[in-house]
């Protein structure tokens, strides 16, 4: 069964049309995860950029190091419904090396979607590393639909620069030391002419994005399981001076799994 609850107010939830039972399809789910219009606002002005990520009831976002096993059918299809609204989706190396990140796939159901928002075919991957300690030889770096995007420091060393250029990567420095500013990054990515954005995190990125303040929106899966462990939480790295409030804009229910979109106030 399929709930869809947007809050049109701090205190009231509504089921919409269909209610109980509505089965939804991509075009529904687009809809509901549009971006909105882009202009000026709390974040970097003219740029929206939204964490996708997934939680268990006691706050893993992995198991055994991957998030797949504690997602399911529909988390994947909002992800890639989200995929699909995306400019660029942005993941941290480690994240990309664990999870086993391929370059995004054209998806003939999104291409009208894509074409009338004025997108290339798929978004691109921006992978945020300080090393380059990536295996280059990777379809992800050899052959993307469009060039996945490398986002490091201007001291990273220049044999790997050399080493992601070569395997047609684009090599963007968004950083004065040897790590990536998350700030200079998001105006990098604008630059380029990405201002929708999308973060896969891992928990290390999303917190130095938390912590600088550039994100918009939070796509949050929670997933009815209990993992017990070490594994992280979605966010992670030192804790933000004042916390951070967000506004629950929708809710999607299956099968207990909940799916929340957050956004700043």
């Amino acid at each position: 069964m399929r709930r869809l609850f947007p809050v049109t107010d701090e205190t009231a939830i509504r089921s919409p049309e269909g209610g109980n039972g509505h089965d939804w399809s991509l075009d529904e789910l687009a809809a509901a995860y549009a971006y909105p219009e882009l202009g000026p606002g709390p974040g970097t002005p003219g740029v929206w950029l939204r964490a996708n990520m997934v939680s268990t009831l006691d706050g893993a976002a992995q198991h055994d190091g991957r998030s797949q096993p504690i997602s399911t059918a529909t988390d994947m299809r909002i992800f890639g419904t989200l995929r699909a609204l995306a400019d660029v989706v942005i993941a941290g190396a480690e994240t990309v090396r664990q999870e086993g990140y391929r370059p995004a796939r054209v998806r003939d159901e999104f291409a009208a979607l894509r074409e009338a928002a004025g997108q290339g075919p798929v978004p691109a991957i921006a992978v945020v590393t300080a090393s380059l300690d990536l295996d280059f030889s990777l379809p992800l770096y050899t052959s993307p639909p469009v060039p996945t995007l490398i986002l490091t420091g201007a001291a990273a060393a220049p044999d790997r620069i050399a080493a992601a250029e070569k395997a047609g990567a684009r090599v963007v420095i968004a950083g004065d030391g040897v790590g990536v500013d998350p700030a200079r990054a998001v105006r990098a990515l604008a630059e380029l002419g990405h201002t929708r954005l999308l973060t896969e995190g891992g928990p290390r990125l999303l917190g130095q994005l938390v912590a600088a303040g550039v994100l918009d929106e939070l796509c949050l899966t929670v997933s009815p399981m209990l993992t017990a462990g070490d594994a992280q939480r979605i966010a992670g790295g030192p804790s933000v001076a004042v916390p951070a409030r967000f506004a629950l804009d929708s809710l999607l229910e299956e099968d207990g799994f909940l799916f929340s979109r957050y956004r700043r106030h």
